[in-house]
């Protein structure tokens, strides 16, 4: 078994340091930068579907989004979402109240309007199902 001595020249370390950086830089912008803020979504269905997006902590945002139905008002603030209007006739979405958590929604499905919390949040008030 033959063995050779590897000398690696300037141009060798200097490619090796390159490549090295490049994969670095590549893991943070993948992985780095991502804001943790949680999100809400509000989403109108139907034919014209948009989506309006708003962090959770943000002071306070008002939206109405308009529907089939007529306008639903959604509105941002302390840290919940919430429906507060809407000309749907059960009024469902109004009475299912403030929603702070990632995963809670509230849905006006007469109006095609969803709120969808997504993203991460503080949990530390959370309560655990367990407990109970």
């Amino acid at each position: 078994m033959m063995m050779t001595n590897i000398v690696l020249k300037p141009f060798d370390v200097a490619a090796i340091v390159l490549a090295v950086g490049v994969i670095a830089l590549s893991v943070a912008l993948v992985y780095g930068s991502e804001d943790s803020r949680a999100v809400v979504k509000i989403t109108r269905g139907g034919s014209n579907k948009e989506t309006w997006v708003f962090f959770l902590d943000d002071k306070q945002a008002s939206v109405s989004v308009p529907g089939p139905l007529g306008d639903t008002v959604v509105e941002v603030k302390d840290g919940t979402a919430r429906v507060v209007a809407s000309p749907c006739a059960n009024q469902t979405c109004v009475a299912a109240g403030a929603i702070r958590r990632p995963g809670q929604w509230v849905a006006c499905l007469p109006n095609q309007t969803l709120l969808l919390i997504e993203g991460s949040a503080d949990t530390s008030d959370a309560t655990d199902a367990v407990v109970w």
